[in-house]
């Protein structure tokens, strides 16, 4: 796994996985949503994430965080690894309004800093309706996906997959000459 797509409804734990992932498997981390957006949750410009993706994608290793429908084909296109946190939407909503009160006023590390968390009713349903329009359009790309696909339908089938994943320490990337 050099280059790694962590995709998933919001709430799934996208940005945790993808810090953890990145650590185990020495590979910078993009959060699209910092990416995307500015102080203030002003939303960026769809062409310029668009150029920003294409430049994390040409390098040889990264990780990538979120969905964002605009930039997942050319993601996907140079990804070896797509890991899909299929999660139950009511678990998802529950975490999300668990991640609202626990960050509230404040920026989460994943996201730019001054966009503090808030609840924001779109957001709320937006998940609601993941099942809906989000997951069958990212599932009908997902379908010409040549990599490996790792699809995870809970917590537990995440913590197995973890556990049999080895950690990479910086000895081992010493030998490997990495």
């Amino acid at each position: 796994m050099k280059r790694v797509l962590v995709i998933g409804p919001c709430g799934a734990g996208k940005s945790t996985l993808s810090v953890d992932l990145g650590q185990r498997l020495d590979l910078p981390v993009h959060h699209l949503d910092r990416l995307h957006w500015s102080p203030g949750w002003v939303e960026g410009d769809k062409n310029e994430l668009i150029e920003q993706v294409a430049a994390i994608t040409a390098g040889d290793r990264w990780l990538i965080d979120g969905n964002y429908g605009s930039t997942m084909a050319e993601r996907l296109a140079r990804a070896d690894t797509v890991v899909y946190l299929d999660f139950p939407i009511h678990l998802c909503f529950w975490r999300a309004l668990k991640r609202i009160w626990t960050w509230r006023g404040r920026s989460r590390p994943d996201m730019t800093e001054g966009c503090p968390e808030r609840f924001d009713l779109e957001f709320l349903t937006y998940i609601l309706r993941w099942n809906q329009g989000p997951k069958p359009r990212t599932e009908a790309i997902l379908k010409g996906f040549q990599g490996d696909l790792v699809r995870l339908k809970s917590p537990r089938a995440l913590d197995d997959w973890l556990a049999n994943l080895p950690r990479r320490d910086r000895s081992d990337l010493a030998l490997s000459g990495l």
